[in-house]
């Protein structure tokens, strides 16, 4: 771990292959203040359906996607989730990631390093040139994960999710074929 100047401490990170067992993860993740810019949390059956999706992209082998567990080191707690799947951007085919960082383990690092070792996986991964993240304007903390792991703002633009609910959103990029010595 090291320190940081404002006193926190940033922790070291692992990515575990989200799977079956992980549900009751997803379901500490839908609290409604960590899915505030996401429209709120989800219904059980909703769960249910993301909880598979997720266990079937980390048995992908094809290099589309991966969604895993982030692990606080040294003491292997969990922390939150990322992943990473392919997706496009004005009809270019590119990775997406998001992560979700639980209220005890925020502002402390922990999705910026595990933004960063998720750039790493879909880097290896190689389908695709660049790594995209969508977060709301009103999310300034997934904002600064983005700046700090190396994205570049492109602007903003009009999305949807869920399905159904417009939301104003910055467009980040990361070029995975540029050398990584960030």
């Amino acid at each position: 771990m090291s320190d940081h100047p404002d006193g926190s401490v940033a922790a070291s990170v692992r990515l575990e292959a989200w799977s079956g067992t992980d549900a009751g993860l997803l379901r500490a993740l839908n609290a409604p203040e960590l899915m505030e810019h996401l429209g709120g949390p989800e219904t059980e059956e909703q769960l249910a359906r993301r909880h598979r999706r997720y266990v079937a992209l980390s048995a992908d082998t094809t290099g589309a996607g991966r969604m895993f567990r982030v692990v606080l080191l040294p003491d292997g707690r969990d922390a939150g989730s990322i992943g990473f799947w392919t997706s496009a951007w004005h009809g270019e085919p590119a990775y997406e990631t998001g992560w979700t960082v639980l209220p005890g383990f925020q502002g402390r690092g922990v999705a910026t390093l595990a933004t960063r070792a998720v750039a790493e996986r879909a880097r290896a991964a190689g389908l695709h040139r660049h790594l995209h993240a969508f977060p709301s304007v009103a999310n300034a903390a997934s904002n600064a994960v983005c700046r700090k792991a190396g994205f570049e703002l492109l602007g903003e633009e009009d999305f949807e999710y869920p399905p159904g609910r417009p939301m104003r959103c910055n467009v980040w990029r990361l070029d995975l074929w540029a050398t990584a010595d960030r």
